[in-house]
């Protein structure tokens, strides 16, 4: 079904239609000009994501229901790495005629199911053409009260830094996906070069080769909001005194904590967690798996310091690795290689304006 058949409201209404209300902070969701949200003795949490089409996706790749769900998981998860709770979210599209209501259903049908997991009220947003290809934004807003609200700005020297999950794998799986896309594009190019019509009738069943690799691709395809280590943490008795979600890479992030919380770190190559697939696809690529881990992004695990008296604690939490500890600010931002070479750290992760 076009989209122009339904219209502006009624692809919404369509869409919206039998959201049922999770929250007693949700007072009024969508149908109104505005939602109305009552938070009595809470901090309010907002945060924004904007993703264009081209530049933080691609659709020959990530089909919709996964780019809905990625989308709703990656606001999500910048109230978790605040230690707060998701409550609601607002979600605006602008849409080229190239999509129909029934791609619209299944991006829908994706964020209902991230927003589902962690309890997520869909209150509202706006949709608009597009002459350019799909543009999503995505506000969510979170609860937490006032204490235990955790900055970045509050690594003290001494505090031990601490990573959730592995890293580097979701890089590993956008290379992946990039080298298959390379290898489509090359054979229709070459059977359009030799005028080979069968060659091509071939290639529309093509088979990518990701035999051993789905650990990569669920990484790059499927983000998860670390909202289980939050529990982990606060069942522990633990309060970060720092915090982030790992979005454009460890090096970039924990530079980010240092220089608001002005301190330096010593962090260990050895203790940096990085799983199998990653480490062979690395190999496969030629490439360092240290620096992907390091600066590959997208991973949405949690970075977070803790004092130094809690090491025991940290210790008997699964899913998550100390992995070095904060410094005075002289000492720099320092890796430590497994030969214990010592190098200063640089912010080489995702950066969507750089050329």
């Amino acid at each position: 079904m076009e989209i122009a058949k339904l219209g502006e409201f009624g692809l919404i209404d369509h869409l919206t239609k039998d959201i049922k209300i999770k929250n007693e902070s949700t007072r009024y969701g969508v149908g109104d000009d505005c939602a109305v949200l009552f938070y009595p003795d809470k901090e309010v949490l907002v945060t924004t994501d904007l993703l264009m089409e081209g530049v933080h996706f691609d659709l020959t790749y990530i089909d919709l229901q996964h780019l809905g769900y990625k989308s709703a998981m990656v606001n999500i998860s910048d109230v978790f790495a605040m230690n707060g709770t998701p409550r609601q979210m607002t979600v605006s599209l602008a849409i080229s005629k190239r999509f129909s209501v029934e791609d619209m259903e299944q991006f829908y049908s994706g964020l209902r199911l991230a927003c589902d997991k962690w309890g997520v009220d869909i209150v509202g947003g706006d949709t608009t053409s597009s002459y350019t290809g799909l543009a999503i934004s995505i506000t969510c807003i979170g609860e937490a009260r006032k204490e235990d609200i955790v900055y970045r700005n509050g690594a003290k020297d001494t505090d031990l830094i601490c990573v959730s999950g592995d890293l580097g794998a979701a890089y590993m799986g956008l290379q992946l996906l990039e080298r298959e896309k390379s290898v489509y594009y090359q054979q229709v190019e070459e059977a359009k070069r030799k005028d080979d019509k069968r060659a091509l009738e071939e290639l529309a069943h093509f088979e990518p080769d990701f035999a051993g690799k789905e650990y990569l691709l669920q990484r790059q395809l499927q983000a998860e909001a670390r909202g289980d280590i939050i529990e982990k943490l606060r069942e522990a008795g633990i309060r970060p005194t720092a915090m982030m979600d790992i979005s454009d890479g460890l090096s970039s992030e924990l530079m980010h904590i240092c220089k608001q919380s002005g301190v330096g770190c010593r962090i260990y190559e050895k203790n940096i967690p990085i799983d199998y697939q990653t480490a062979v696809m690395a190999e496969e690529m030629n490439m360092n798996v240290t620096t992907c881990a390091l600066n590959g992004g997208e991973d949405y695990e949690l970075l977070f310091t803790v004092p130094i008296g809690d090491h025991e604690k940290i210790e008997q939490i699964e899913g998550v690795k100390l992995i070095g500890h904060i410094t005075d600010a002289k000492f720099g931002q320092v890796l430590v290689t497994r030969d214990n070479q010592e190098f200063e750290l640089k912010a080489q992760g995702w950066n969507p304006l750089q050329k």
